[in-house]
């Protein structure tokens, strides 16, 4: 028995497959110095969403993630099988992570899921769900003693 690499919901639609396949790369090759390789996957109406914030426009969320990417020394993704139902995407992922004021750059795990919406062969709209906690809260110096403090006292 064989699987599928890709869980379909309904037709292939080659341009969100081509898209989605620009998207992963354009993420495992972000950094500060490459913010313009935005634009050749999202609209320039994108609406952006994650735990910290929530942008409109490829202005908004080049600076959005500018800033983002100012301090990451690397950051790469291990992209599950997406679910793709027409133009809506779900992909979940792994993103590996170092961060000069996280951990003192070692390395941290977050695990986490993308929704997207690909239309015309562009993101219009991606909304992450991760744990900020995972990524924060843990891995902060005082606050991931005081998480663990808590943790130790409640268990």
């Amino acid at each position: 028995m064989s699987t599928a690499s890709i869980i379909e919901m309904s037709n292939k639609n080659t341009s969100v497959h081509e898209t989605l396949g620009r998207f992963t790369q354009l993420f495992n090759n972000l950094c500060a110095g490459n913010m313009a390789e935005l634009g050749t996957v999202y609209g320039d109406n994108v609406k952006f969403t994650d735990p910290f914030s929530s942008v409109q426009g490829i202005d908004e969320l080049t600076e959005y993630f500018t800033d983002a990417y100012a301090n990451v020394i690397s950051c790469g993704f291990e992209f599950g099988e997406p679910v793709i139902n027409g133009s809506d995407v779900c992909i979940p992922w792994v993103m590996n992570l170092q961060h000069k004021r996280i951990r003192k750059g070692k390395s941290v795990k977050v695990d986490g899921i993308s929704q997207l919406v690909i239309q015309k062969g562009r993101v219009v709209s991606h909304r992450d769900y991760f744990d900020a906690g995972q990524l924060l809260y843990e891995n902060l110096p005082v606050m991931g003693g005081v998480i663990r403090w808590i943790r130790n006292q409640a268990g």
